[in-house]
């Protein structure tokens, strides 16, 4: 197999010499260029052509975030940030990435034991080569981020309209995603407004280092107030709960969060199809599963119980997804009751909770 053409951007020497030797040790990858600035990584696209960038995000002049909006529009390319993981206005920083186009996060391999630096170099290593093969795409000015893919106009016929909900009426809303999931879930959950009726239980796959960080900006981006889950507190209405690092989420009787340490799920902890069939247990007909971008399946057989349960369930659409993994999973064993494209995702969730919110 060919290598993967990494590109590493990384001001401090001495970890960019440290992620040097360690993308030197996988064979799988080969480094062609390593460079100290946003204006360096930029000069050298062109020429370098790499399949893959690790981006560093506090950089002298450019910034990491302001050097990946500029890849994004001139020569996308996957882009992977390496971050602090303490310092919060890093991880501010690298989540507003992702939403310019960014696919993933992973932590600097400056952990203090040998074990947490081999895990962590693995991690890196990891990232970098799954992370070449998304197909990634130019990216407009910011709200026309899916413009020049095909019109969502000629999916609106394999739509599923929104069920009757004479019946039981929905009582919690649960949203999974992993690779290109930040942006979407706030692209999702900023649709909904103040007053949502339902509480809101979110899985995203994520290094758990990252989790209350990615929770303290969704929380600056969206109406609703977002917080990490705690194991024994009652979701409430109007409120985003988020899984935090490394442990299952799951809704229990009453409305009560747990938050466990069972083994993962199709590789992942959190996983998302751990959630949903809490959902299926606890909630019946009356839950709202949604499943957005991701790589892998994690998340489809927990749909496909919400499903049989009588559940509302959405699937992102492959029009928007950046990673057609997961919700494509869900569309093949019957699942989604519902396809839809990011933009309206929102929308249909608000009718499906509250049916007289928006006509």
């Amino acid at each position: 197999m060919t290598p993967v053409r990494v590109m590493l951007v990384e001001d401090s020497l001495v970890v960019r010499e440290l992620l040097r030797y360690i993308v030197s040790r996988d064979p799988r990858l080969e480094l062609v260029a390593a460079v100290a600035s946003g204006e360096e990584a930029l000069g050298a696209l062109q020429t370098v052509r790499p399949d893959v960038i690790s981006m560093d995000i506090r950089l002298p002049g450019i910034d990491g975030l302001e050097t990946t909006r500029r890849i994004m529009a001139e020569q996308p390319t996957p882009i992977v940030v390496i971050a602090d993981s303490v310092e919060d206005s890093s991880l501010r920083i690298s989540m507003n990435a992702l939403r310019a186009g960014a696919l993933s996060v992973v932590e600097k391999p400056v952990a203090t034991t040998h074990a947490g630096y081999e895990a962590v170099a693995g991690e890196i290593c990891t990232q970098l080569r799954i992370m070449a093969q998304v197909p990634v795409i130019r990216r407009r000015p910011i709200g026309a981020e899916w413009a020049g893919r095909n019109s969502l106009a000629a999916f609106s016929g394999s739509f599923a309209a929104p069920a009757d909900l004479a019946g039981q009426a929905p009582s919690l809303l649960a949203i999974a995603a992993s690779t290109g999931g930040p942006p979407a879930l706030a692209r999702v959950i900023g649709a909904l407004p103040k007053t949502f009726p339902l509480p809101v239980l979110v899985v995203q796959h994520m290094g758990a280092a990252f989790m209350e960080g990615f929770a303290n900006w969704l929380d600056s981006v969206v109406a609703l107030p977002v917080s990490l889950a705690q194991d024994g507190e009652r979701a409430e209405p109007g409120r985003v709960y988020v899984a935090p690092g490394d442990r299952h989420l799951e809704i229990g009787s009453g409305r009560v969060l747990r938050v466990v340490d069972t083994e993962p799920v199709s590789g992942q902890r959190p996983a998302a199809t751990v959630l949903f069939r809490s959902l299926a247990r606890q909630a019946g007909a009356a839950g709202i599963g949604v499943l957005l971008t991701g790589m892998g399946e994690d998340g489809a057989v927990g749909l496909a119980d919400m499903h049989r349960a009588g559940a509302q369930t959405v699937a992102e659409h492959e029009s928007t997804a950046v990673v057609y993994g997961m919700p494509a999973a869900a569309v093949r064993l019957g699942a989604a009751r519902t396809i839809l494209p990011l933009d309206r995702i929102g929308d249909h969730v608000l009718r499906l909770a509250d049916p007289g919110a928006r006509p």
